[in-house]
C-alpha cells in the first residue's frame, strides 16, 4: 500500500504575507546524488552516472537502481545538511563531491541541489511549533 503525500501550499501561496500557511513552513533544497567517475576503477559496483533523488524528506531512486549500503552511509550525514540553506562560503555550498568510502574505490558521488521545496513543521513531527518569546 502507497503511503499518502501530504499536501504542501503552492510556492506562491507562502509568500503571502502574514498568512497561517506561512508560520511553520521551512524550505530545504531537493538534491540530486550522481555517481562520478575520478578516473580509478570503481570496485564496489557503482556505474557512472547511476543517481537517486532527495526530495524533501524522501530518498527516491529509479526502479531498478542499486547504490551501495555502504556509500549510502557515508552520504547520510551530509545530505540534511546539503538541504538547508548555507553561506555562500561555507564548504557545504562550495563543494559537491564525496569519495566512496572503500579507499580502493575510484568513485566519487556529487551531490548537486536542483531546486527549493517547501515543507510544513506541522506535516513532519508530532511536536508544536516552537516559538521564541
Amino acid at each position: 500500500m502507497e503511503r499518502a503525500k501530504p499536501t504542501l501550499p503552492d510556492q506562491a501561496d507562502l509568500r503571502t504575507a502574514g498568512s497561517d500557511e506561512t508560520k511553520d513552513t521551512f524550505w530545504l533544497h531537493d538534491l540530486r546524488v550522481e555517481v562520478v567517475s575520478e578516473g580509478r576503477p570503481m570496485t564496489c559496483g557503482h556505474h557512472e552516472g547511476e543517481a537517486f533523488l532527495v526530495e524533501g524528506e524522501d530518498l527516491v531512486f529509479r526502479q531498478g537502481t542499486r547504490f551501495s549500503l555502504y556509500a549510502l552511509s557515508a552520504l547520510l550525514p551530509l545530505l540534511p545538511a546539503k538541504q538547508r540553506d548555507t553561506h555562500e562560503n561555507d564548504w557545504m555550498s562550495t563543494d559537491d563531491k564525496v569519495a566512496c568510502p572503500d579507499p580502493h574505490c575510484g568513485a566519487h558521488f556529487r551531490i548537486v541541489r536542483t531546486g527549493r521545496r517547501a515543507l510544513r513543521h506541522a506535516l513532519t513531527t508530532g511536536l508544536p511549533e516552537h516559538r521564541q518569546r
